[in-house]
């Protein structure tokens, strides 16, 4: 009986101890108008139910548990029960979180979150075993080799699919289309993110696409636009910003990239509880393709900072939005370093566009949408119409050896582009006809 009154009295006081804490924050902030004074009372009947059931899993339980490990799991689940991005980080993991904001870090290249207790890919990330692999944007993980992901926390699942590089997994997948759960073998790479990569698409016409907003991304985007201006001699007619399957990252990285083709204005705000939870962003008179038309390419895997983007050039009438709905992810994420080493990731406010519109569970609406669809050359023997050119004795035009070179060099446009890329197309069509109506 003693020994059950102790681990009360013991657990009571931990507890007692760390609401005060919580109570003592929210008294700091009586004096704002979101917070009744009368409900903020220590919740005595609560605590109480808390260290009973504490008790019971220290007598009860089939194996000992320690009193570290239960106020873990119960800060871990006071967290993941707020919503899907907050989270404990123990040591280990605060340190890969890191890491992957520096853009290099370990495991398979994935953006996950929890749906029902499933793993859903937000987007694979280019150029990593998870992409090459053909995982795609909204595929649910069931399995990690034989373990069922029912049951784990996001933290768990991610901790299983990292490891050392070389090593294997298999991911249990289910995919919209597919009448039974996929097997998927990756195998484990060190993650080395270049979030920028940029090429000409047709003289004149710029191609960038970010595949991650990184501590580093807005300085790789203005040595991509000076690299594509020098290559195309001058001003560019046009620019393709490609931030599909773009799952977000570091807010001070979108608002650069915004920041990069607008001369004013708010580019987001962010609103939340806490005094330094409420921040403005306002873009700088430097247009880095000086006025030039943008077409932003977007899809169910653009989320968060891609979404900052989309919707700044979106509002500010900067740029046309094309693609599919983005993902909705409009909540800010603070890390909190604890005393332990270890922080907490908690959601501390949300984003808004310029014009006020939220993002978050709602998304980008594009101002064109485009299909799933893929493009495909016809097959030689499918029926081609007859031309002048195709008659017996026409008479010649006189510029056949200009003509010869134009057929080649529309040819190689052809080939530097993705023949199966349809949004891809549609965005250069779109920039060469705004091109000539501005002629």
């Amino acid at each position: 009986m003693l020994k059950k009154k102790a681990i009360f009295i013991l657990s009571l006081g931990i507890m007692l101890g760390v609401f005060m804490g919580l109570c003592g924050s929210v008294f700091a902030e009586r004096d704002k108008p979101d917070v009744n004074p009368d409900t903020e009372t220590l919740p005595y009947e609560d605590l109480r139910t808390f260290t009973e059931i504490f008790g019971r899993i220290k007598r009860d339980y089939v194996e000992p548990v320690s009193d570290k490990k239960l106020l873990e799991d119960a800060v871990k689940g006071m967290l993941s029960g707020l919503d899907p991005h907050s989270a404990y980080l123990v040591a280990e993991e605060y340190q890969e979180l890191k890491e992957g904001t520096t853009g290099q870090f370990g495991g398979l290249g994935i953006e996950v979150t929890m749906e029902n207790g499933f793993i859903k890919v937000v987007s694979p990330i280019d150029d990593t075993p998870a992409q090459k692999a053909g995982m795609k944007t909204g595929d649910l993980i069931i399995k990690l080799d034989d373990k069922p992901v029912k049951g784990m926390s996001l933290t768990e699942s991610v901790k299983i699919m990292r490891g050392e590089p070389g090593s294997k997994i298999v991911l249990t997948v289910v995919r919209e289309g597919e009448e039974a759960p996929l097997k998927i073998t990756l195998t484990r790479d060190i993650i080395k993110v270049k979030s920028v990569k940029s090429r000409t698409l047709d003289k004149g016409y710029g191609y960038i696409r970010i595949s991650s907003f990184q501590s580093g991304t807005g300085e790789s985007l203005k040595e991509s636009i000076a690299a594509l201006k020098k290559e195309n001699g001058g001003a560019l007619r046009g620019l393709v910003l490609d931030l599909r399957n773009n799952p977000g990252g570091v807010l001070n990285a979108a608002v650069e990239v915004s920041d990069a083709f607008l001369t004013s204005g708010l580019i987001v705000y962010t609103e939340g509880r806490i005094e330094n939870s409420e921040m403005r962003f306002n873009a700088a008179p430097d247009d880095l393709i000086n006025g030039a038309p943008i077409v932003v390419l977007i899809n169910g895997g653009s989320a968060s900072a891609s979404e900052i983007v989309a919707g700044a050039l979106q509002d500010q009438k900067r740029a046309v939005i094309m693609g599919e709905k983005s993902f909705g992810k409009g909540s800010v994420q603070t890390i909190l370093p604890t005393s332990n080493g270890a922080a907490v990731k908690l959601t501390t406010a949300r984003y808004f566009t310029p014009s006020g519109r939220s993002i978050q569970a709602e998304g980008i609406e594009p101002d064109i949408a485009l299909a799933r669809v893929k493009l495909e050359n016809l097959d030689k023997t499918d029926f081609v119409p007859i031309k002048e050119a195709d008659l017996s004795h026409h008479l010649q035009n006189g510029n056949a050896a200009e003509k010869s070179k134009k057929e080649e060099l529309d040819k190689a446009k052809e080939e530097k582009l993705d023949l199966q890329d349809y949004a891809l197309h549609e965005a250069l069509n779109l920039l060469k006809g705004i091109s000539i109506i501005k002629k």
